[in-house]
Protein backbone atom coordinates (compact mmCIF):
# COMPACT_ATOMS: atom_id res chain seq x y z
CA UNK A 1 0.00 0.00 0.00
CA UNK A 2 1.00 3.74 -0.75
CA UNK A 3 0.77 6.94 1.03
CA UNK A 4 -2.33 8.75 1.08
CA UNK A 5 -2.14 12.44 1.80
CA UNK A 6 -5.30 15.22 2.18
CA UNK A 7 -5.40 19.07 2.85
CA UNK A 8 -7.48 18.82 6.06
CA UNK A 9 -7.98 16.44 9.04
CA UNK A 10 -11.66 16.52 7.99
CA UNK A 11 -12.80 18.40 11.60
CA UNK A 12 -10.61 15.86 13.36
CA UNK A 13 -8.52 17.35 16.67
CA UNK A 14 -5.27 15.46 15.08
CA UNK A 15 -3.82 12.88 13.42
CA UNK A 16 -4.35 10.20 16.04
CA UNK A 17 -8.31 11.80 16.12
CA UNK A 18 -8.32 10.79 12.90
CA UNK A 19 -6.88 7.67 12.39
CA UNK A 20 -8.97 6.05 15.34
CA UNK A 21 -12.35 7.23 13.20
CA UNK A 22 -10.60 6.00 10.32
CA UNK A 23 -10.21 2.10 11.93
CA UNK A 24 -13.43 2.34 13.54
CA UNK A 25 -16.28 1.09 11.66
CA UNK A 26 -19.09 -0.97 10.65
CA UNK A 27 -20.02 -3.21 7.80
CA UNK A 28 -22.57 -5.77 7.99
CA UNK A 29 -20.44 -8.20 8.54
CA UNK A 30 -17.30 -6.63 10.07
CA UNK A 31 -17.40 -4.27 12.98
CA UNK A 32 -13.61 -2.87 13.68
CA UNK A 33 -13.08 -0.73 16.91
CA UNK A 34 -9.65 0.96 18.20
CA UNK A 35 -9.59 -0.35 21.23
CA UNK A 36 -5.95 1.92 22.23
CA UNK A 37 -3.68 3.76 20.38
CA UNK A 38 -0.44 5.72 20.50
CA UNK A 39 1.30 8.15 18.43
CA UNK A 40 4.58 8.04 18.86
CA UNK A 41 6.84 11.62 18.12
CA UNK A 42 4.36 12.61 15.86
CA UNK A 43 5.70 9.92 12.95
CA UNK A 44 4.61 6.26 14.10
CA UNK A 45 0.68 5.67 14.93
CA UNK A 46 -0.16 2.17 16.96
CA UNK A 47 -3.55 1.04 17.24
CA UNK A 48 -4.69 -2.18 19.15
CA UNK A 49 -8.34 -2.88 16.84
CA UNK A 50 -10.55 -4.99 17.53
CA UNK A 51 -12.56 -7.00 14.63
CA UNK A 52 -15.54 -8.82 15.55
CA UNK A 53 -16.76 -10.82 12.56
CA UNK A 54 -20.28 -13.32 13.12
CA UNK A 55 -20.10 -16.40 14.35
CA UNK A 56 -16.31 -15.50 15.40
CA UNK A 57 -14.46 -15.25 18.38
CA UNK A 58 -13.09 -11.21 18.50
CA UNK A 59 -9.52 -10.83 16.85
CA UNK A 60 -7.44 -8.11 18.36
CA UNK A 61 -4.42 -7.25 16.35
CA UNK A 62 -2.01 -4.22 15.79
CA UNK A 63 -2.09 -1.54 13.10
CA UNK A 64 1.02 0.49 12.69
CA UNK A 65 0.60 3.68 10.38
CA UNK A 66 3.81 6.49 8.98
CA UNK A 67 2.83 9.53 9.48
CA UNK A 68 3.61 12.71 8.69
CA UNK A 69 1.91 15.61 9.64
CA UNK A 70 2.55 19.23 8.47
CA UNK A 71 -0.12 22.02 8.85
CA UNK A 72 1.85 24.65 7.13
CA UNK A 73 2.44 22.65 3.86
CA UNK A 74 3.48 24.37 1.42
CA UNK A 75 1.24 22.62 -1.28
CA UNK A 76 -1.66 21.99 1.26
CA UNK A 77 -0.97 18.49 1.54
CA UNK A 78 -1.30 19.03 5.36
CA UNK A 79 -1.67 15.26 6.77
CA UNK A 80 -0.69 12.20 5.39
CA UNK A 81 -0.65 8.20 6.06
CA UNK A 82 0.60 4.96 5.53
CA UNK A 83 -1.23 1.94 7.07
CA UNK A 84 0.09 -1.54 8.16
CA UNK A 85 -0.87 -4.22 10.17
CA UNK A 86 1.60 -5.94 12.59
CA UNK A 87 1.13 -8.99 9.83
CA UNK A 88 3.23 -7.41 7.82
CA UNK A 89 6.12 -7.00 9.73
CA UNK A 90 6.79 -3.68 9.97
CA UNK A 91 10.07 -1.84 11.03
CA UNK A 92 8.77 0.55 13.52
CA UNK A 93 8.99 -1.08 16.61
CA UNK A 94 8.01 1.39 19.34
CA UNK A 95 4.33 0.28 20.59
CA UNK A 96 3.41 1.13 23.37
CA UNK A 97 3.10 -1.84 26.39
CA UNK A 98 -0.55 -0.85 26.74
CA UNK A 99 -1.74 -1.34 22.79
CA UNK A 100 0.58 -4.49 22.77
CA UNK A 101 -0.89 -6.00 25.87
CA UNK A 102 -4.37 -5.91 24.58
CA UNK A 103 -3.19 -8.22 21.47
CA UNK A 104 -5.44 -11.88 20.95
CA UNK A 105 -2.70 -14.64 20.28
CA UNK A 106 -1.31 -15.17 16.78
CA UNK A 107 0.41 -17.50 15.04
CA UNK A 108 1.89 -15.38 12.19
CA UNK A 109 5.75 -14.95 11.96
CA UNK A 110 5.56 -11.26 11.24
CA UNK A 111 3.40 -10.46 14.02
CA UNK A 112 5.38 -12.27 16.47
CA UNK A 113 8.35 -11.01 15.33
CA UNK A 114 7.29 -7.84 15.33
CA UNK A 115 5.89 -8.23 18.79
CA UNK A 116 8.97 -9.52 20.33
CA UNK A 117 10.97 -6.24 18.68
CA UNK A 118 8.62 -4.18 20.55
CA UNK A 119 9.14 -5.58 23.98
CA UNK A 120 12.74 -5.83 23.44
CA UNK A 121 12.65 -2.16 22.87
CA UNK A 122 10.32 -1.46 26.28
CA UNK A 123 12.97 -3.78 27.67
CA UNK A 124 16.01 -1.58 26.51
CA UNK A 125 14.75 1.64 27.11
CA UNK A 126 13.49 0.53 30.73
CA UNK A 127 17.45 -0.19 31.19
CA UNK A 128 18.42 3.00 30.29
CA UNK A 129 18.74 6.02 32.93
CA UNK A 130 16.44 9.51 32.08
CA UNK A 131 19.53 11.57 30.21
CA UNK A 132 20.43 15.03 32.30
CA UNK A 133 22.54 17.84 32.15
CA UNK A 134 26.30 16.91 32.52
CA UNK A 135 25.74 13.53 32.40
CA UNK A 136 28.52 11.75 30.12
CA UNK A 137 27.30 9.27 26.71
CA UNK A 138 30.07 6.12 25.88
CA UNK A 139 28.64 5.04 22.91
CA UNK A 140 29.92 1.42 21.28
CA UNK A 141 31.01 2.62 18.26
CA UNK A 142 32.50 6.28 17.38
CA UNK A 143 29.52 8.65 15.85
CA UNK A 144 31.00 10.40 12.93
CA UNK A 145 28.89 14.32 12.42
CA UNK A 146 28.54 16.28 9.16
CA UNK A 147 31.28 18.71 10.26
CA UNK A 148 34.18 15.63 9.74
CA UNK A 149 34.74 14.93 13.07
CA UNK A 150 33.85 12.01 14.84
CA UNK A 151 33.15 11.23 18.44
CA UNK A 152 32.52 8.48 21.13
CA UNK A 153 32.20 10.25 24.33
CA UNK A 154 29.59 13.43 23.93
CA UNK A 155 28.34 15.37 27.16
CA UNK A 156 24.68 16.21 27.48
CA UNK A 157 23.18 19.46 27.21
CA UNK A 158 19.56 20.35 27.80
CA UNK A 159 18.46 23.81 27.11
CA UNK A 160 16.66 25.21 29.71
CA UNK A 161 14.08 26.44 28.14
CA UNK A 162 13.08 24.14 26.35
CA UNK A 163 14.18 20.43 28.17
CA UNK A 164 12.92 18.09 25.39
CA UNK A 165 15.82 19.61 23.23
CA UNK A 166 18.64 17.20 23.99
CA UNK A 167 21.84 17.83 22.27
CA UNK A 168 25.04 16.43 22.93
CA UNK A 169 29.10 18.20 22.83
CA UNK A 170 32.33 16.79 23.55
CA UNK A 171 33.34 16.80 27.26
CA UNK A 172 36.07 19.17 26.56
CA UNK A 173 34.10 21.58 24.88
CA UNK A 174 33.06 22.14 21.46
CA UNK A 175 30.29 22.41 19.26
CA UNK A 176 26.57 21.27 19.81
CA UNK A 177 25.10 18.27 18.08
CA UNK A 178 22.08 16.43 17.25
CA UNK A 179 21.84 12.71 17.39
CA UNK A 180 19.08 11.25 15.14
CA UNK A 181 17.75 7.66 16.17
CA UNK A 182 19.26 7.99 19.75
CA UNK A 183 17.35 5.14 21.09
CA UNK A 184 18.19 3.05 18.50
CA UNK A 185 22.10 3.39 19.37
CA UNK A 186 24.10 1.27 21.98
CA UNK A 187 25.39 3.37 24.38
CA UNK A 188 26.20 3.47 28.44
CA UNK A 189 26.01 6.58 30.66
CA UNK A 190 28.46 7.82 32.86
CA UNK A 191 27.37 9.96 36.05
CA UNK A 192 27.99 13.63 36.17
CA UNK A 193 31.31 15.18 37.01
Amino acid sequence: MGWLFMSSLKGHAGPRSYLDNQFTYEREDLRSTVLASALVRMRTYYAAVEHVRDGQAPEIFAVVCLVRYNPRDREGYVFGYKDLTEHMGPVEAECPAGVLDMLTPTDNAHALAWRERCRNAIAARAKRPRLRQGMVVVFDAPLRFTDGTSHQRLAVVIDPSNPREVRFRPPAGGPLYRIGGLRRLDYAVEPPA
